[in-house]
C-alpha cells in the first residue's frame, strides 16, 4: 500500500439488546453474542497486545491503544509515536466523541516554506527536518485511556516496550518497506543505527530488530505521563537536533500541542447512520457526500444487471468528491469549509451530473449550499476490536508515507512523521499521493495538514453494525466507500467485501485506478465507458480491517488478506 499510516479501528455492540438489521453479516432475531472482545490488526503482536489489555480487565478502548503502542513499535514504517491519528468513539449510551490527535504545524511555519528560488521543492516536505510536524498520537491516546478506558497508560505502554526492548523478527512488509527506503533512512545517523546491520545492509524478513532507545522513551512516558514526551527529555531532544539540522520545530512546539475533541460527523445512508471523523479529516466528509451522490441510484439492481456500470457510476461519485476535496477542504479552525458537502440535497443534484453510460469530464469543484455561511467548526494499519460493554473505537494513526521524514532523532527511537506534505506545498502542485489542493490546505503556523484518515463505524437503528477504516492515502476513502456499498446495497459477506477488487478516482489526475487483480475484461469495458485506466502494482491497492457480524451473532473481525494480519476473538 503506498501510504504508511495504520488505522485502528474497535468496535462493539451492547449485548443487551440485537441491532434490527438486514445487512448480509447479520441474521435478524440471531442469538446474542457472547464474546468479551474480538480485535484485528495487521500484526499479530499487536492483536496479542489488544487481547492482552482484555485479559488484563480492559475495555475497546484500552485494547485499542495497546495495539497503536505496539504497532509504534512492530509496524513502525507506518506508525508510531512520532505521528498523528484520529480517535472516533461511539459509547454504549449512544454518545460520540472526535479526538483530534492529527500533526500540527511549528510555530515558524509559512506558506512559502517549501519553495526555493520561488519554486516549489517537493522532496523538502517528504524527506528530512522541514518535513515534520508536530506529533499528536501520545497526546490523543492518553485522552481517550484517561476518560474513557480502564487500565493505566503505563499498563499499556510496557508490554510494547518489551517488545522494543527484546527485538521481534521482521515480517515480509515490513522488511520490503525497510529495503525500499534504505537509500534515504541511510541519510540520518540515528535512523542507520537502528534499520541497518553492522555491514551496511538493512535488516531482512525474519531478523531480528531491537530498539532499545524507543523502550527507554515508552517507559519514560510511563513514569511521567505525556509530559515526559511535550515537555521533557524528547521535547528538547527534538528541539536541538532540529536546530542543528535547519528544521523549525522547538521544545515550545511540543510544549503548545493539544489534543482536540470535536464533533463527530452523523449522516443518514438508506436508512442506516454512518459517523465519521470531521476536518481536518476529509474522510469523513467524502464518504459522506460519496454516499449521497450514490444514493438515488438502486445500486444493487444496477449490479444485477450490469456490474460495470456499477464500477462506473461509483467512480463518477468519486470523482465528483475529490474534485470538492482539492478545493473547500482543510483545517476547519483556519479554513472555512462548507457543511453543504455533506448535504442531501447537494449530493442530489451532484449524481444528475452522472452519465451512467459514459464517464463524464469534470472541470472543477462544485458549489454546496450556504457555502459562505454554513461551516465546521472552528501509510495505515487498521485494527478493530470489540467489548462486551458496547464501546466502539475507531482509532487512525499515521506517520505518512514509510517511515515518516526518515528522521530517528538520536537518544530517542522515534521516527518522525513527514506529515507537512499533506498540506498543499503549492497551490496545483500534487503531494506524495498525487493529490492537489488550495488556499484551504495551505501552511500555517499551528494549522493541522489535511488528512485522508476515515475512521468510520454504522449504525441501524442507534445500534454498531459495521466499523471499518483503511490504510493507502486518498485510497483510505474510497475504500471505506466500497466496503459500505458492498455490505449495505449489495450484501455481501464481510470478508468477500474486503476482498472484492478495488477501483480509485481522485480528480486529478484524471484516471480511474484499478487493482491488479481485477478482470482484463472488466478494465476493458471500463475503457469503453471512457475512463482512462491505471493498473496499480501488486501491494498498492490499500488495506481494509472491519468488524461485523456472523448470522449466528458472533462478532466477526475480519483483516484485509492482501497483508498479513491476525483477526482473533477474546473469550474470558
Amino acid at each position: 500500500m503506498p501510504r504508511n499510516c495504520f488505522l485502528i479501528l474497535l468496535m462493539s455492540l451492547c449485548h443487551s439488546a440485537w441491532p434490527n438489521t438486514s445487512v448480509a453479516w447479520q441474521a435478524a432475531d440471531a442469538p446474542i453474542a457472547v464474546e468479551a472482545g474480538a480485535i484485528a490488526t495487521v500484526q499479530p503482536l499487536a492483536t496479542e497486545a489488544g487481547l492482552g489489555a482484555y485479559q488484563r480487565g480492559g475495555n475497546a478502548i484500552d485494547a485499542a491503544v495497546a495495539a497503536a503502542l505496539t504497532l509504534g513499535v512492530v509496524d513502525g514504517h507506518n506508525s508510531g509515536i512520532g505521528g498523528g491519528c484520529f480517535i472516533l468513539i461511539h459509547r454504549a449510551d449512544g454518545t460520540a466523541f472526535a479526538i483530534d490527535g492529527r500533526e500540527t504545524a511549528p510555530a515558524a511555519a509559512h506558506e512559502n516554506m517549501f519553495l526555493r528560488d520561488g519554486k516549489p521543492q517537493a522532496g523538502l516536505s517528504e524527506t528530512g527536518p522541514l518535513a515534520t510536524g508536530v506529533p499528536g498520537a501520545i497526546a490523543a491516546y492518553y485522552r481517550a485511556l484517561r476518560r474513557h478506558g480502564n487500565l493505566s497508560f503505563a499498563e499499556l505502554l510496557e508490554p510494547a516496550a518489551q517488545i522494543a526492548e527484546n527485538g521481534f523478527p521482521l515480517d515480509s512488509v515490513s522488511a520490503r518497506r525497510l529495503a525500499s527506503t534504505a537509500d534515504k533512512l541511510m541519510q540520518f545517523s540515528a535512523s542507520k543505527a537502528i534499520y541497518f546491520k553492522p555491514n551496511g545492509h538493512p535488516y531482512g524478513e525474519g531478523e531480528l530488530l531491537k530498539q532499545p532507545d524507543l523502550a527507554q522513551t515508552y517507559r519514560g512516558i510511563a513514569r511521567q505521563g505525556p509530559d515526559y514526551f511535550y515537555r521533557g527529555p524528547v521535547a528538547q531532544a527534538v528541539s536541538e537536533w532540529m536546530s542543528k539540522n535547519g528544521g523549525m520545530i522547538t521544545a515550545n512546539d511540543f510544549g503548545n500541542y493539544e489534543a482536540k475533541t470535536r464533533d463527530a460527523i452523523v449522516t443518514n445512508y438508506r436508512g442506516y447512520d454512518v459517523i465519521g471523523f470531521p476536518p481536518p479529516s476529509s474522510g469523513g466528509v467524502h464518504v459522506a457526500e460519496m454516499l449521497n451522490i450514490l444514493e438515488p441510484f438502486d445500486l444493487r439492481a444496477m449490479h444485477q444487471r450490469d456490474p460495470v456500470q456499477l464500477l462506473h457510476v461509483i467512480a463518477e461519485a468519486m470523482k465528483l468528491a475529490f474534485a470538492d476535496r482539492a478545493y473547500w477542504l482543510g483545517d476547519a479552525d483556519f479554513a472555512d469549509v462548507p457543511r453543504g458537502l455533506i448535504d442531501k440535497e447537494y449530493g442530489r443534484l451532484l449524481s444528475q451530473r452522472i452519465n451512467v453510460d459514459r464517464a463524464t469530464p469534470v472541470p472543477e469543484h462544485g458549489e454546496p449550499p450556504q457555502w459562505k455561511s454554513d461551516l465546521f467548526e472552528r501509510h495505515t494499519t487498521h485494527v478493530a476490536a470489540a467489548d462486551k460493554l458496547g464501546n466502539w473505537v475507531a482509532i487512525t494513526a499515521t506517520v505518512n508515507t514509510s517511515f515518516g521524514s526518515k528522521v530517528v532523532v538520536p537518544g530517542t527511537g522515534v521516527v518522525l512523521n513527514n506529515q507537512m506534505d499533506d498540506f498543499s506545498v503549492f497551490p496545483g502542485v500534487p503531494n506524495f499521493f498525487g493529490l492537489v489542493g488550495a488556499i484551504n490546505n495551505a501552511v500555517a503556523p499551528g494549522k493541522r495538514p489535511l488528512s485522508s484518515m476515515s475512521p468510520t463505524i454504522v449504525l441501524k437503528d442507534g445500534r454498531p453494525v459495521l466499523t471499518v477504516g483503511a490504510a493507502g492515502g486518498p485510497k483510505i476513502i474510497t475504500q471505506v466507500l466500497l466496503a459500505i456499498v458492498r455490505t449495505i446495497d449489495l450484501q455481501m459477506p464481510l470478508d468477500e467485501a474486503i476482498a472484492q477488487p478495488r477501483i480509485h478516482h481522485q480528480w486529478s489526475p484524471d484516471k480511474l485506478m484499478v487493482e491488479h487483480s481485477m478482470d482484463a475484461t472488466i478494465i476493458q469495458r471500463l475503457k469503453q465507458f471512457g475512463h482512462v485506466i491505471d493498473v496499480l502494482p501488486l501491494h498498492s491497492a490499500g488495506v481494509t480491517q472491519a468488524i461485523g457480524w456472523k448470522s449466528n451473532g458472533q462478532l466477526w473481525p475480519v483483516h484485509d488478506p492482501r497483508i498479513p494480519g491476525q483477526a482473533s476473538v477474546y473469550v474470558p
